[in-house]
């Protein structure tokens, strides 16, 4: 198989998934920041592509509260630094938060907060690397490539129930 592209129509809209052989390369929101030159996309396909439409299903299954964690194979293809900042998204567990500064603790040097800010802004595979479940130092929601009500609607997503409860609005 070769790399190719479809738009597919999900509980959170409209996305351009990119795959390599049989492996998710790429998910973009419309308007999604930071996009690659299309020649990156590969061939275009149907959204019936099989890669594609289990995808779809468990985007749409974690949407609906049904799905914690992702199981489609992917694949980055990032530089070494990148790499190991989606790496640890990947280790952000299912409703909790994380910031920059921590990741960039965890790799060995707090003055990286704003290129580690940097790489989770490129992630590629948006969602399934929850690159949503990073905020700023002070709690506030900052920047996502899908845009911030996309964010804050993930944030939602996994949201314990008792939290949920205890907002006024």
């Amino acid at each position: 198989m070769t790399r190719r592209h479809a738009v597919v129509p999900t509980e959170l809209g409209e996305l351009t998934m990119v795959a390599d052989g049989d492996r998710l390369a790429a998910i973009y929101f419309p308007a999604h920041w930071h996009l690659p030159p299309e020649s990156d996309y590969g061939e275009a396909t149907t959204p019936d592509d099989p890669l594609f439409v289990r995808t779809a299903r468990e985007l749409d299954e974690y949407t609906a509260g049904e799905r914690r964690a992702f199981d489609i194979p992917i694949v980055t293809n990032g530089d070494d630094f990148s790499e190991k900042v989606w790496a640890l998204l990947l280790e952000i567990p299912y409703g909790t938060t994380t910031t920059y500064g921590a990741l960039a603790t965890r790799l060995g040097n707090p003055r990286l907060a704003q290129r580690v800010g940097q790489c989770v802004g490129h992630n590629p595979i948006s969602v399934i690397i929850p690159c949503h479940r990073v905020i700023g130092a002070d709690g506030s929601l900052t920047g996502y490539a899908g845009g911030l009500d996309r964010k804050r609607r993930l944030l939602e997503i996994e949201e314990p129930p008792e939290v949920a409860a205890s907002r006024l609005f």
